[in-house]
C-alpha cells in the first residue's frame, strides 16, 4: 500500500527540513512546500507494497541493479493482455466468413453447427499459443528466471488455456451480434484491454478501492494471472490470497480453476447459442 503522510512520518519530515534548512517558523516545523514534495515522494508507483517483490523502484534494487523479480512478474501480465486481444481479433475472421466467406456453404454441410465454432475456437488457441510461445522466448532471451516445475508450469497453460476459450467465447459471441467489422473493431479494447487495468496485472488487487477490489475479484482474468504467477514466480501464492483470503494457496488455485472453467463454460455455451441463432437468420 502505498504510506500516508502523519504522524508516523515525523522523522521522515524532519529529514526533508534538515536537508534544505527550510522551516515554516522558529519552531522547525516543516513548511507546506516539505509536506508536499514528500506526499509526491511517497506516492511514487515503486512505492506501492508488492508482494512479489520487495525494493523502492519498479525495476532496479536498492544497488541500482536490475529487479529480475519485478522484470519476471510483467511476463504473465503480458499475457493478461496478449491473449484476450489475440481471440478478439479472431473473431474478426467470423464477420468476413459471414459475409464474403463460405460460411453459408458449411451451414448447408452435413456436419453439426457447432463443430464451426469449435474449429474456430481451434484456430484461437493455435494462434494465442504461438504468440506465448514467442513471448516466453522472448522472455527468457531477456534473461527472465523462471522459478517452476512441471505442475506449475501446467498450471500456467491450463489457466492460459482456459482463459483463451472465455475470450473467444467473448470473441465468437460478439462477432455474430455485430453486423460491422468497423463496429467490432471499436468495441475491441473496451473488452479486451480495460479488465487488464483491474485485474492485478500492474499491481496487486488490494492497491484499488474497495468497489473495484470486488469487481476484480470476479473477473476471470484476475483469477487466470493469479495462477500464472503461481505457477511460475510466486510459491507463496500472493495474488491468489488477495482473491480469496485462504492461507492454502493450493486449495485458493483450485478454486480459481474452478471459477476459470465456469466462466470459459458459460461463455462457450453462449457463443453456441448466438451463432446457432444467427445461422438461422
Amino acid at each position: 500500500m502505498v504510506d500516508r503522510v502523519g504522524v508516523d512520518d515525523e522523522v521522515e519530515l524532519q529529514d526533508v527540513v534538515a536537508d534544505d534548512g527550510e522551516t515554516d517558523d522558529a519552531d522547525g516545523l516543516p513548511t507546506p512546500e516539505d509536506r508536499a514534495r514528500l506526499s509526491v515522494d511517497q506516492c511514487r508507483p515503486g512505492q506501492v507494497d508488492e508482494p512479489w517483490c520487495g525494493g523502492e523502484h519498479p525495476f532496479r534494487d536498492s544497488s541500482g541493479a536490475m529487479d529480475r523479480c519485478r522484470i519476471n512478474r510483467t511476463t504473465p501480465g503480458t499475457v493478461g493482455l496478449l491473449v484476450p486481444l489475440s481471440c478478439m481479433f479472431t473473431g474478426i475472421g467470423v464477420i468476413v466468413d459471414r459475409e464474403q466467406g463460405a460460411r453459408r456453404e458449411l451451414l448447408a454441410a452435413p456436419i453439426p453447427r457447432q463443430l464451426l465454432v469449435v474449429a474456430n475456437l481451434l484456430v484461437a488457441l493455435l494462434i494465442s499459443a504461438l504468440q506465448l510461445g514467442a513471448l516466453m522466448i522472448a522472455a527468457l532471451a531477456r534473461g527472465d528466471n523462471f522459478h517452476t516445475r512441471a505442475t506449475g508450469l501446467g498450471l500456467f497453460v491450463l489457466a492460459a488455456v482456459l482463459f483463451a476459450i472465455f475470450s473467444y467465447g467473448v470473441a465468437e459471441a460478439m462477432a455474430n451480434r455485430i453486423p460491422k467489422q468497423e463496429e467490432y473493431i471499436g468495441a475491441t479494447p473496451a473488452v479486451a484491454i480495460v479488465p487488464w487495468f483491474l485485474a492485478g496485472s500492474l499491481f496487486p488487487i488490494h492497491a484499488l478501492p474497495a468497489g473495484l477490489t470486488a469487481v476484480a475479484k470476479v473477473l476471470p482474468l484476475t483469477h487466470a494471472m493469479a495462477l500464472m504467477r503461481y505457477g511460475l514466480l510466486d510459491s507463496r501464492g500472493s495474488g491468489l490470497h488477495d482473491i480469496w483470503g485462504l492461507h492454502s494457496p493450493t486449495t485458493a488455485a483450485v478454486l480459481s480453476v474452478a471459477v476459470l472453467l465456469v466462466w470459459a463454460a458459460a461463455l462457450t455455451a453462449a457463443a453456441l447459442r448466438v451463432f446457432s441463432r444467427a445461422a438461422v437468420t
